[in-house]
């Protein structure tokens, strides 16, 4: 997953008016606000405290050097005093990482016995977060913001949140797919422009033939594809159905074998995600289907019949929630049918075979079943039911001119019966605002039926990364109506051109 150690920069602004007296202090609250921030425990990045910042010389410093240090994450900027933003505008034109803009003060309540002119000059950060946001603003520079007291737990929570987004900035030009053959012939849906995605997100995306990644499978040792199935074995139920077992054990196997060979294949040639077909296995015994939901839980993204944007999108979400403690999961999903009765709408969400597990709700069980689609063996699969709860739907299309980021918030719910006859792992909810609200508004922005799920990302952070890629971002959720995301989706055209 993440291999560096990232760490994010507080810089604070102010200016020699005041004396020498008031920069000590700055010095100080500025010391106390960032270990403070680091021993909160909700932060998932340690912050970095560098020296007040005084004048154009120290600004550009600091910004150049983030620039170059392979570890800075991104730069917190607070303007304890007045700062002339002028003397930013050089050090922000060179930046090319992450910004935060934290509006917050060092006091929390005006000290109203004892205020006087020396204590306004020296915090009034309402005053130079004011100045400073207006060059950025005029700058046209990409930032967050967020305000509010410094030790409240919701800016914690908020500065935390922004650092998953601008890792997620940060790594996204990491990200390599690889393409096992071909989109699914006359799918429109996951095509798209991959010189665009490279320029815009940094991207790679590269096809192999089937057959040179089923070398990889064909040279697993048979010693370690036993120890693998013996693997699955002590770890998820055994569902053979009546089926021999000798012969359902064998099919697993196949799964192992395509498991190692691809992971193998992964790390050999440096790639991050992989997208397979159906209608390409070349010499492959089975669609990967176990094998597939295994690497997604290691954290490789993926996406079916060739959707490369959605394999990305899976591997970004997945390196923003490393590390979330009792994190819910993320996974490819694929809407496939609608629950229409008055109260308990929803749509069922799953795959083929190809759900990553790390969103399953008790037992995970082994199933090998009959598919109709690749003319192979019938493949093992990962069975099971995904958690309750609120997540984000992301949908990444390519409009022909430029890339939109759809974003449906949603609540997971269990179905109202259960599917003995369905073999593969499913996930049921309810778009917000409601359903027949939010399809319309998925199908008006033009969402796939493909989509990068997680419990654990908020549709601000998602929104975040669009902002910082510089590509349109919509929102589906509760206060969604038709009429405004009509006109939001025209004003939009205009803007993203």
């Amino acid at each position: 997953m993440v291999k560096k150690q990232y760490q994010f920069w507080f810089a604070t602004g102010s200016q020699d008016l005041y004396g020498e007296e008031c920069l000590r202090n700055v010095a100080e609250h500025s010391a106390i606000i960032t270990e403070r921030l680091n021993s909160c425990g909700i932060l998932p990045f340690p912050v970095v405290l560098k020296p007040v910042l005084i004048d154009n010389t120290s600004i550009r410093a600091l910004f150049q050097q983030a620039n170059a240090e392979e570890t800075c994450a991104g730069v917190i900027t607070w303007m304890h005093t007045f700062s002339p933003a002028k003397s930013w505008i050089l050090g922000l034109q060179e930046y090319r990482k992450p910004l935060l803009h934290l509006h917050t003060q060092f006091n929390r309540e005006i000290p109203y016995d004892s205020i006087d002119m020396d204590f306004m000059n020296e915090n009034q950060s309402a005053h130079g977060d004011r100045e400073f946001g207006h060059m950025v603003t005029r700058m046209g520079i990409v930032r967050k913001v967020i305000a509010g007291f410094w030790d409240d737990e919701n800016v914690h929570r908020r500065i935390g949140d922004w650092m998953r987004t601008a890792v997620g900035i940060m790594e996204s030009s990491h990200i390599r797919v690889l393409r096992v053959a071909d989109n699914m012939r006359n799918v429109a849906v996951t095509e798209g422009d991959k010189v665009e995605a490279q320029m815009k997100f940094g991207w790679e995306i590269d096809a192999y033939p089937v057959n040179e990644i089923a070398e990889y499978v064909n040279d697993v040792a048979a010693g370690d594809v036993s120890a693998l199935v013996e693997e699955y074995y002590s770890r998820y139920e055994i569902l053979t159905e009546g089926r021999d077992p000798e012969e359902f054990k064998a099919h697993v196997a196949v799964q192992a074998q395509i498991e190692l060979g691809f992971e193998r294949f992964l790390v050999d040639k440096d790639y991050q995600a992989i997208v397979t077909h159906f209608g390409d296995l070349g010499s492959l015994k089975q669609l990967p289907g176990l094998a597939i939901q295994r690497l997604m839980e290691k954290g490789y993204g993926f996406g079916g019949e060739g959707d490369w944007k959605t394999a990305a999108m899976v591997r970004l979400m997945k390196l923003m929630t490393e590390g979330i403690t009792d994190a819910k999961g993320t996974s490819f999903l694929e809407d496939y049918t609608y629950n229409l009765v008055p109260g308990k709408e929803g749509i069922l969400q799953s795959h083929m075979l190809e759900v990553c597990p790390s969103i399953a709700d008790g037992k995970i069980g082994i199933k090998v079943n009959p598919l109709s689609m690749g003319n192979r063996q019938d493949p093992a699969r990962l069975v099971f039911t995904a958690k309750e709860g609120k997540g984000i739907a992301t949908s990444l299309i390519d409009l022909g001119n430029r890339f939109r980021l759809i974003i449906n918030t949603v609540n997971c719910k269990k179905t109202e019966k259960p599917m003995p006859k369905l073999p593969v792992a499913t996930a049921f909810w309810t778009p917000e605002p409601n359903l027949t609200t939010g399809a319309e508004s998925w199908i008006l922005a033009g969402g796939a039926h493909h989509t990068a799920f997680s419990y654990d990302l908020t549709a601000e952070q998602m929104g975040d990364w669009a902002e910082s890629m510089g590509i349109e971002a919509v929102y589906i959720d509760e206060k969604t109506n038709i009429r405004d995301l009509k006109n939001e989706l025209r004003w939009n055209s205009v803007v993203f051109r």
